[in-house]
This record gives structure tokens, sequence and C-alpha cells, in this order.
């Protein structure tokens, strides 16, 4: 009797919030980026990509600005103004381990960011990349073949590498620097072994935009 209870609760809660905010009147209307030039809604970005123990490296990336809509909820405080955008990511990167050097790569990975921004530039995103690719690098590495030893020319694999970023970052309008974020990244590297190898890093960094620096300073 009581698991049943405990199972009632989420739909309790969900009714409540019902109660609660069927007064609220909530907008959406699209933004017109139609007008805006490629660079206008290109950013690009770097960052720092690691898990702060071994493994450490960098990551270059570009974001293509897809669709934008603005989100406008009546609140008892007031109106409250989101805007929600869909980008289009690709990235390229590096760890290495600068101990031992035994797990060393290159990867890339391509699919779509849904980001959130208040009018106070605080941000909020969930990044999907279906596509992905890693190649790992191995220390000096030797085969046998009978009695003769060979070195082995660039010794590792590739793998399907997909993977999933949660973070939070902060707006910078009218800057060459846009913005600053941080994610916190979870990688699965497959087919590993017999199974899978998941890895989760940190990730911080910056986005900036060519076309904005150039736009500003003619302003002023």
């Amino acid at each position: 009797m009581r698991l049943k209870f405990y199972l009632l609760i989420p739909f309790l809660l969900f009714f409540l919030k019902i109660g609660f905010t069927q007064n609220l009147e909530e907008t959406n209307y699209p933004t017109n980026i139609s007008s805006r030039s490629f660079l206008d809604r290109t950013e690009f970005k770097v960052s720092y990509f690691g898990n702060t123990f071994w493994n450490n490296g960098l990551v270059f990336g570009t974001e293509y600005l897809w669709k934008e809509k603005q989100k406008t909820k009546n609140r008892k405080r007031g109106q409250r103004t989101n805007t929600h955008q869909f980008l289009l990511n690709g990235n390229l990167g590096f760890t290495t381990n600068f101990s031992t050097k035994t797990d060393t790569g290159i990867f890339t990975n391509y699919g779509v960011t849904w980001r959130r921004t208040n009018k106070k530039g605080k941000q909020f995103s969930i990044t999907v990349n279906p596509l992905g690719y890693y190649r790992s690098f191995l220390p000096e590495t030797y085969e046998v073949k009978g009695d003769q030893v060979d070195k082995v020319f660039l010794p590792g694999r590739g793998y399907y590498a997909p993977s999933i970023s949660v973070g939070i970052g902060k707006q910078r309008k009218g800057k060459k620097l846009t913005g600053r974020f941080f994610n916190i990244n979870f990688m699965l590297r497959t087919p590993y072994n017999a199974g899978a190898l998941p890895a989760f890093n940190f990730q911080y960094g910056y986005r900036f935009n060519f076309k904005k620096k150039k736009r500003d300073a003619k302003n002023n």
C-alpha cells in the first residue's frame, strides 16, 4: 500500500503544477535570423577538455545558428523572456595523458545544440553529437611475426565515438568574445575490446565571432 502511495506522488505533483500555472500565459514567436549573414550566425569556440586528473587536451569548434525563437511567460512578478536556439556544431580536439602517454588521441564530432538564454545572459545548453570518431595513438609498439620484430607505424585504432554534453554559460553581447561556457561531456568509444569505453570530461572555454568585432568597431 505504501509503495502505491509513493507511485502516486509524481502524478500529484504534476497536477499541482498545472493548477498553480494555469493562470500563466506563454507566448512563442520566432526571431528574424534569415536576414543575418553567414558570419553573423557563425561562432567559433576553443576550450580546455579533460578530467583534471590525468587526460587533458584542447577542443576547437564552430556553431551555426539554425533556428531561434523567444518564449515569453507572464509570471506574477512580471514577464520573463528567454531565447531558445538550435545550433549545428562541429568539433575537433585532442587529448593525452601527459604523465604516461598511454592514452593519446584525436577526435571529431558533429551534432545539434539546444541553448536557452535568459534576459541576464545566463545560458543552459544540451548538445547531442551522434556523429563522432576517435583515433587513439599508442606509445612505441612492436609486433612479432615469427622470428622478425618490426616497429608498428602509428599504433592505435579508430572508434565510433558519439557524445552528449550538458552545460552552463554566460553571454557577452556586442563583444569579440561572445560568451564563456562550462560543460560536462560524456563520450562513448565503441567497439572497445568486447564492449564500449565510457569517458566523462570537463570542458571550459570561450566563443567568439569575427563579424561582431568589425561591426562594433564601425558603429563606434
